[in-house]
């Protein structure tokens, strides 16, 4: 293999090979398929570990700043990795043999499905994502990639991301911003014909936008992020924020996400055959293309709108109200207006695409309700949710029945490569990556994870825990530091059942239930033969006040009862403190009020670490749950009365901690180990780790939707 820009070869002098270093690093940081490969990750961190930690494990900034001393120092025992790595990028991205390529032949070729997404978590490098609904749209593109389906990610570039958290001696949350410089992101201008930087123009009320386009290569699948340069003055500084500014901020926003991102598949004549909208936010998307088919062919706006439904999928995630984007009828009639003078259709039609009852001029225009009627295919993200969804949406279907609600599901899965803790990938990896849809590779699968030697497996855990409780000792001091706080960092006990709860603080998640009862829990936790220490961590929204006293009342329950070692908050929570989390804790407790979880990806991700669930019945967990796989909360009825429900629940977690969990985690053999636990641990990577994994969830997706929707030539506009 020779040397970038060179004539050399492998066999020729080391240091000629070196020269090009910088250049060859910055060239593998620009595809995140390094992100689940994890083989540039370690390069780095041997060149500079120190380095590699302050620019938060971007590669782009890292080759920035790297000394050129340091790589010099660093060539001879690196550049025999760089080159494997590259190699092995060039065979992944080149090799056509993939499952979409033997299995479903119609989504193979080049941006034959486009995924819009607000979000999209595929790395901390890239800081465009706040929780799940980004991580899901990640994890989604990346198996997309692992199985070439032939995906473009389209969504936007936050100029100052998502926010920092900081927390502060009263307990109470604040949020930084960081100046995001794209020079300094793993991302590359999109340019035209003319090699001038590609500028998407898009209509928004009065004015025209003017956007950059970035792109980020996710193994096979590339990124599209929209960079307005002109946001108008009154949604300034929300703008630049993922989730951030008022009403006017998320109206201009989702214009750009939806009508600029189709413009910009357009301008780079990319012609997809589907459109998945990731949530309602991207909804607009689907009336560009309407415009678009219109001025192409000719069509009426109704038979241009029947032709583009057949090719729309959309996916609901939330049975939450306040998950729903809406907006009055003035507002958007004001952004979309140049949007629907190419429509050609009145105020009043545009509306009612956004109406539950089209006939009511007071109802708001909700983004999740023009999906459903311009989409042909739409899905929830669990059975359960399916469930939920055809309820919550029934009233657009007035003479069916909600059995009979055209919404189904899609249960979501995690991306295995990057959210299994490379230690636990050493052990059984292997099984998990076996192929799950072949019958008898599933089978080998199942047989070696039931298989796996308890010795072995605990000694991991035990690492990985240890590496956790120094963690978080190390963030508490620092916090302690920062508020000029007295307080000791918790003397966290390595041996102790270390519970995680990590969550976005919104109230229905529930993160106080298991302290209703304080006495109770005190006594479970501060037990000497049997102790328990809970890992809580998690964000509320900027504006979500009664979330953030959420956090201020775990800190206070902690310092006031005597459960600073037991209970301890963990500050800045992001990809990097989940991963540590799942793989280093041993439950992983979960309690939102059913049915209002629509899935709860984490818990699949502590399946993968050998991190048992305990759960409400909700969500992913209500169709997963067996008693050899984990732990359930409740029986999963629901009271009418939330409060009663609510107590109830708080019960039946401490029950099923105090008469399930606490005994089986420390029923020990000889060797100190629990045996009984293990058993569970290894059932559940056994039968959940493949069907609850995100290639499974698109090879779904791939057969059950893509295919018919890149194939359908009619379909029905619900009214």
């Amino acid at each position: 293999m020779q040397a970038n820009g060179s004539d050399s070869t492998v066999d020729a002098p080391i240091d000629l090979e070196s020269l090009h270093l910088r250049e060859r690093l910055h060239t593998l940081g620009t595809n995140l398929w390094w992100s689940w490969d994890h083989r540039l990750d370690a390069v780095l961190r041997r060149i500079d570990a120190d380095l590699w930690d302050r620019v938060r494990h971007n590669p782009t900034a890292f080759v920035r700043d790297v000394p050129a001393q340091r790589l010099e120092d660093a060539a001879p025992s690196v550049i025999p990795d760089v080159i494997a790595i590259e190699d092995s990028l060039a065979t992944y991205v080149a090799d056509t043999r993939t499952w979409a390529g033997s299995y479903c032949h119609g989504v193979v070729e080049q941006a034959a499905v486009a995924y819009f997404s607000p979000e999209f978590c595929i790395h901390e490098s890239l800081p465009i994502y706040s929780g799940g609904l980004g991580v899901l749209a990640g994890d989604h593109l990346k198996s997309c990639s692992d199985l070439g389906v032939g995906a473009v990610g389209v969504s936007l570039l936050y100029r100052h991301g998502y926010f920092h958290q900081q927390v502060g001696a009263d307990g109470w949350q604040s949020e930084s911003y960081d100046e995001i410089d794209p020079v300094r992101l793993p991302i590359t201008r999109v340019l035209a014909a003319d090699g001038s930087a590609l500028v998407i123009e898009i209509p928004l009320g009065d004015a025209v936008l003017h956007a950059d386009l970035w792109r980020v290569d996710v193994g096979r699948c590339p990124l599209f992020l929209l960079d307005p340069r002109d946001w108008p003055q009154a949604v300034l500084p929300g703008a630049h924020r993922l989730y951030g500014g008022n009403r006017d901020t998320r109206l201009a926003q989702e214009v750009v996400l939806g009508v600029g991102g189709y413009r910009a598949l357009c301008a780079m004549g990319m012609k997809p055959k589907t459109l998945h909208m990731n949530e309602g936010h991207s909804a607009f998307a689907a009336f560009e293309a309407i415009a678009s088919r219109i001025e192409d062919s000719g069509l009426s706006f109704d038979e241009a709108a029947v032709d583009v439904a057949s090719s729309v999928v959309f996916t609901t995630h939330t049975p939450v109200e306040a998950g729903h984007d809406r907006f009055e009828p003035e507002a958007l009639l004001a952004a979309l207006a140049p949007l629907r003078a190419r429509l050609g259709i009145s105020d009043e039609r545009l509306l009612s695409f956004g109406r539950v009852h089209p006939e009511d001029a007071s109802e708001p225009f909700c983004m999740t309700v023009s999906a459903i009627k311009l989409a042909r295919h739409t899905n929830a993200v669990s059975s359960l949710h399916g469930h939920v969804s055809r309820r919550m949406w029934r009233a657009m279907w007035p003479a069916r029945r909600e059995l009979d609600v055209p919404i189904g599901h899609v249960t979501n899965g995690v991306h295995r490569p990057t959210w299994l803790a490379p230690e636990f990938g050493a052990i059984y990896g292997a099984s998990l990556a076996r192929d799950g849809s072949n019958p008898i590779e599933r089978a080998l699968a199942e047989r070696e994870l039931l298989e796996l030697d308890d010795e072995r497996l605990w000694s991991i855990k035990r690492q990985m825990k240890r590496r956790l409780l120094e963690f978080v000792r190390a963030r508490a001091l620092a916090r302690n530091a920062r508020t000029g706080s007295a307080d000791a960092a918790p003397a966290l006990d390595p041996d102790a059942l270390t519970i995680g709860l990590a969550r976005r603080f919104a109230l229905y998640k529930r993160a106080l239930l298991p302290f209703r009862d304080l006495e109770r829990v005190r006594r479970l936790l501060l037990c000497e033969q049997r102790p328990v220490q809970f890992l809580i961590a998690g964000k509320a929204h900027p504006a979500d006040e009664p979330a953030k006293n959420v956090i201020r009342s775990v800190l206070a329950l902690a310092r006031d009862n005597g459960l600073a070692s037991r209970v301890v908050f963990v500050e800045g929570y992001g990809q990097r403190i989940s991963g540590l989390m799942l793989a280093g804790c041993d439950l992983w407790l979960n309690v939102p009020r059913r049915p209002l979880e629509a899935c709860g990806t984490s818990g699949m991700k502590a399946v993968l670490n050998s991190t048992l669930n305990c759960s409400t019945l909700d969500g992913w967990w209500d169709e997963a749950w067996d008693p050899e796989v984990g732990f359930a909360v409740g029986d999963g009825r629901v009271h009418v009365d939330a409060s009663v429900q609510d107590d109830r629940d708080a019960e039946a977690v401490l029950d099923v901690l105090e008469h399930e969990v606490i005994p089986l985690f420390y029923d020990r053999d000889a060797r100190g180990i629990p045996r009984g636990w293990l058993s569970r641990v290894r059932t559940a990577l056994a039968r959940l780790g493949y069907r609850y994994n995100s290639d499974r969830m698109v090879a779904d997706y791939a057969r059950l939707l893509y295919e018919p929707a890149a194939g359908t030539v009619s379909a029905e506009i619900r009214r």
